[in-house]
């Protein structure tokens, strides 16, 4: 095949906008009752404060969290007594008996922690007299914007609420208006279901409290919450601890809260001042600058990407209406606005210099929330971060990789003391203090690998920036822990492969509760990650050319994915897969997604087999899995599954129990409530948009049928690129292609593209009825003998390759 590289832009007259963008109206959470669970709360967050607003007009009720309020004090959960068990487990799962390998790791390889809880830091309550029978009544969530409200109508006088956790000043933000003066009266007060103590303090109402002891480990977490409130007109009254506000026309109370926590191993911070600051700095604002401020500074994150897949007269129904009747019609609307949420969420419970977002992002009402509150690494942990990079928030990882940081160093004690190896480990679950031992028994958490998965996150963080001074700065963790690997890994007796032992495949068993063995396909994949990463960052740093050497040695001794006796990819070295596992794990497939080891061009085999277990292991499952699936389907290139996997997700439930889905607040049901639901989601529905982890960009790679015409503006891909589709009757109409960092984009389209010369890029073999041509945008003239597509892979799917530079665009028209 003639090959000719396109230089700099294939291009065309004017700037592609992606105008006529659905409402931002529309980019609203909204109700006709108050919330009466917490499952109906609308939530909000700053990154650090974090509020569930129910929205009674008779009493209010925000519920409370800080994500620094955690059980226990610093420790560390390492059993090194531990270590002399390990290699007899070994020594029993090499000889075949799994069970007892189980049993002796269940009795000896554990510890007496597991982990602190995630704790509330209180709730207020505000009463309104004379409020409990109301009419014209609506409650909202504006993701737009970060701002939730209330209004309705008491005696033909109408009442607005305001409530933001503000991005800028630090603290939660209420706002109370009436139409009428003199409307607005009150009683405010704050409480908690832990130790506390409630008083006033100049006019404000201050509350300070004690984090609880937990598993034997005396609870240390501080905090200090203080609530002033600012009438206009009428009067405060302060009386021991309530706030009373009479006959006021408007009322705006401002909430810090402050803990003593510093990081997990200090806490030595004064809470009270911290409280007093953030509290004194908000107050010298007015309330709409204090508004304006958050909400540019929120809309800087989330106005990077649009998304308008359509809109049906569903959208004029409360939203959990729409949950309610999804799978019976077509509202592609909510679709965006599930996308959207999954994005507001993220922005609010993981801004630079917080906390990463845990279990539940940052908001629970739970002194012992389920499963802790904590942070699970065998999937749910990193689930939060997946629409991260390819939804344009790039900034709000920056929490988990501060986590990555103290782990690798909490984990060095885990690794020396338990496993007697170099680098760091931890296992299947951490909290804030970083805890880097054995948590749970061996069935869940003899899992040594948790580590290895965060450090993806470090390699993916480059590729999408090309930030060599973060992969230098992060290059030690990756190494180290490729360190504790290499001292680990065992060879395996049948075929001489390099395995991690003991080990499981999360969570899920391969006969009657047993789960421990060694070689799980899930490790090895990680391994090569791991391995393949230390060997490119090497190269790319020019540093430790030795270790990389080891590294690729080890590559080429791992245990490879096999295909079993069921057509399906093996999650376990032996073929012990069955076709009725409906587990809710799919750790097998890491390797399609979130990693590239799967691809339907590199790997087809291994491509089907992965599809074939995806089958095996059905749709309906618990609300996170459920995100997975549309994650995994998405890259198995079926929008039609990836979409009913959304529907599946998009299934309304209203209790802890029964089957996954999504709440009538649009969090996501496991259930109980975990946020990695939503964000598995907003990841999987960007990657039925576009894809780039196969060393191209693909556009479209898994519309479905029901969503024929739409656009996205500012998805994100490797290499630095930013990405805006509109199409029409599911073919690409118009293309825009950002180059942050420059260098070859390569593009596989699925139609033909043509220029508004009429100059058709045709497949090798096709005519060019125009062999030169001028581009006005960059002023310099591109002709035949550098441009033409160069590649196939499906009929209608063109590969398109194109040399950038920094701050370049690049603009298509397409045309069937």
């Amino acid at each position: 095949m003639k090959r000719i590289s396109l230089t700099v832009l294939i291009g065309f007259s004017a700037l592609l906008c992606m105008g006529n963008n659905e409402s931002d109206d529309l980019l609203k959470l909204w109700y006709e009752k108050p919330a009466k669970t917490w499952n109906e709360a609308l939530p909000i967050g700053n990154g650090r404060l974090g509020a569930m607003v129910f929205g009674d007009p008779a009493t209010e009720h925000l519920q409370l969290n800080e994500s620094t309020f955690w059980a226990g004090a610093p420790y560390n959960n390492v059993n090194e007594q531990s270590a002399t068990w390990i290699p007899l487990v070994r020594k029993l799962i090499f000889e075949g008996k799994y069970k007892e390998a189980q049993e002796l790791a269940d009795k000896n390889i554990y510890s007496v922690q597991n982990g602190m809880p995630y704790q509330p830091v209180g709730d207020i309550f505000i009463s309104f007299p004379g409020h409990n029978v109301v009419s014209g009544y609506y409650r909202e969530l504006d993701i737009h914007n970060a701002i939730a409200s209330v209004k309705y109508e008491v005696d033909g006088v109408h009442y607005v609420r305001e409530y933001f956790s503000s991005f800028t000043d630090n603290v939660i933000i209420i706002r109370m208006t009436a139409d009428r003066p003199g409307m607005i009266s009150c009683d405010v007060r704050i409480t908690s279901g832990l130790k506390h103590v409630i008083g006033i303090k100049d006019d404000n109402l201050v509350m300070s409290g004690l984090s609880d002891d937990h598993e034997e480990i005396r609870g240390v977490v501080r905090y200090s919450s203080s609530l002033s409130a600012l009438p206009q007109g009428g009067k405060l009254i302060a009386n021991d601890s309530i706030l009373g506000i009479r006959n006021a026309d408007i009322l705006t109370l401002y909430v810090s809260i402050a803990t003593n926590f510093i990081n997990y191993h200090d806490i030595s911070g004064n809470q009270e001042a911290k409280s007093e600051f953030f509290l004194t700095n908000a107050l010298k604002k007015d309330y709409f600058t204090a508004r304006d401020d958050h909400t540019s500074f929120y809309r800087n994150y989330f106005d990077r990407v649009r998304l308008n897949l359509g809109i049906t007269d569903s959208a004029n129904n409360p939203t959990n209406t729409r949950i309610r009747q999804f799978g019976q019609g077509n509202d592609p609307q909510l679709v965006t606005l599930y996308f959207q949420y999954g994005r507001y969420l993220l922005i609010s419970s993981s801004e630079p210099g917080t906390q990463a977002a845990n279990l539940q992002g940052i908001w629970n009402s739970k002194i012992k929330p389920p499963w802790d509150c904590k942070y699970t690494i065998n999937i749910n942990t990193e689930m939060n971060y997946w629409p991260a990079e390819v939804t344009n928030l790039t900034e709000l990882n920056d929490p988990l990789f501060s986590m990555i940081k103290d782990l690798s160093e909490t984990g060095r004690e885990a690794a020396k003391k338990l496993y007697k190896a170099r680098g760091w480990v931890t296992h299947h679950n951490t909290d804030i203090w970083r805890i880097t031992g054995v948590v749970d028994k061996a069935f869940y958490g003899l899992w040594p690998m948790g580590g290895v998965w965060l450090t993806q996150h470090i390699w993916q963080h480059y590729l999408f920036t090309g930030d060599t001074a973060f992969l230098k700065a992060y290059y030690p963790a990756m190494r180290s822990s490729a360190e504790f690997c290499l001292d680990v890994m065992q060879k395996e007796p049948e075929h001489g492969w390099l395995v991690i032992c003991p080990s499981i495949s999360p969570e899920n068993s391969y006969s009657d509760g047993v789960s421990v063995t060694a070689g799980t396909t899930m490790d090895n994949q990680l391994l090569f990650d791991l391995f393949s990463n230390i060997i490119q960052a090497s190269e790319i740093l020019n540093t430790d050319s030795e270790f990389a050497d080891s590294a690729e040695n080890v590559l080429s001794h791992l245990a490879p994915m096999q295909i079993g006796q069921y057509s399906q990819l093996q999650e376990w070295m032996q073929d012990w897969d069955r076709t009725d596992d409906r587990h809710r794990h799919i750790s097998h497939l890491y390797g399609l997604y979130p990693s590239n080891q799967i691809s339907p061009d590199r790997t087809p085999e291994l491509f089907e087999a992965a599809q074939n277990s995806l089958k095996y292991r059905g749709d309906a499952s618990t609300g996170w899995s459920m995100g997975w699936k549309v994650c995994l389907w998405a890259r198995l290139l079926n929008g039609n599954h990836a979409y009913k996997l959304l529907t599946d997700q998009l299934n309304i439930v209203y209790g802890d129990r029964g089957h996954g889905g999504t709440y009538p607040n649009m969090l996501d049901a496991h259930p109980p409530f975990q946020i990695d639901g939503n964000f598995g989601c907003t990841a999987g529905i960007a990657e039925m948009l576009m894809q780039s982890q196969d060393g191209f960009i693909r556009i479209l790679p898994a519309l479905p049928d029901i969503w024929p015409d739409g656009r996205v503006e500012g998805l994100a891909a490797r290499g630095g690129f930013e990405i805006s589709i509109e199409w029409s009757e599911g073919n690409v109409k118009k293309l825009k292609v950002y180059s942050k960092l420059g260098g070859n984009c390569r593009l596989k389209i699925p139609n033909p593209v043509k220029a508004d010369n009429n100059l058709i890029l045709s497949p090798p073999g096709g005519n060019n009825p125009n062999p030169f041509y001028y581009v006005p945008e960059v002023k310099r003239p591109l002709t035949s003998d550098k441009a033409e597509l160069h590649g196939i892979t499906a009929d209608k799917d063109f590969t398109y390759d194109v040399s950038t530079v920094a701050g370049e665009t690049l603009y298509f028209t397409g045309i069937n």
